[in-house]
């Protein structure tokens, strides 16, 4: 992927082509293009915000984030951020990656659904939160030009129907263990003490988006 911007780049390194390789036989192209540009949108924000961050580790964390989605890594009783974060953590472990990139890569998988938290943390934590919060929900979309969000479309395209695709394959991934979905304690309590609160609704959010499809 060749552009101005140094940071349109897929790591060419050993490790990520294995990553490619992985993620490609894996998951959809659904999937795999939304990790993909999570990936490019993260490193974008990274260049952005002046962070530095090691090419691999965020290709890592973005191309598996999802793969506790997969039947193959999905456990029976662990959130799906937990079985992708682990699958990230053996396939480093093989590779002879230390243990504190390893943790870093872990926290950002773990963490990418968890707001407000990931921006206070290492650059590959916030960085892979901040691709996904682009990509599906359009958070940021004011902090990258029009040449930059097309670059990352054009190199890897979201379906006519990417919303409503998206939220199909992440109810697939999941609705074998709602229990795991047990979310953000503090709407619970907001919802029991306050009869005018009303929860943010990430559906909603995605659909609201500046994104089309």
């Amino acid at each position: 992927m060749t552009t101005a911007n140094h940071a349109l780049k897929i790591p060419d390194s050993r490790l990520a082509r294995e990553v490619t390789e992985i993620v490609r036989d894996m998951e959809s192209e659904l999937l795999f293009n939304h990790s993909s540009r999570v990936y490019l949108f993260g490193a974008l924000a990274g260049e952005h915000r002046g962070l530095k961050f090691d090419p691999e580790l965020l290709y890592t964390g973005a191309m598996f984030h999802d793969m506790g989605l997969m039947k193959a890594y999905s456990s029976a009783d662990e959130r799906f951020e937990v079985d992708g974060a682990n699958a990230a953590r053996d396939f480093l472990k093989r590779h002879g990656i230390k243990q504190a990139d390893i943790d870093t890569v872990w926290a950002a998988i773990a963490l990418h659904t968890t707001p407000g938290i990931p921006k206070h943390m290492h650059p590959v934590v916030a960085l892979v939160t901040a691709g996904v919060e682009m990509d599906v929900l359009g958070l940021t979309y004011g902090e990258y030009s029009e040449a930059e969000r097309e670059a990352v479309v054009r190199a890897f395209p979201r379906t006519p129907h990417f919303k409503e695709d998206i939220l199909q394959a992440f109810y697939d991934g999941i609705k074998h263990k709602p229990d795991t979905t047990f979310g953000n304690v503090k709407a619970d309590v907001l919802a029991d003490k306050d009869p005018h609160f009303h929860r943010g609704n990430f559906c909603s959010v995605i659909r609201g988006s500046h994104w089309h499809g």
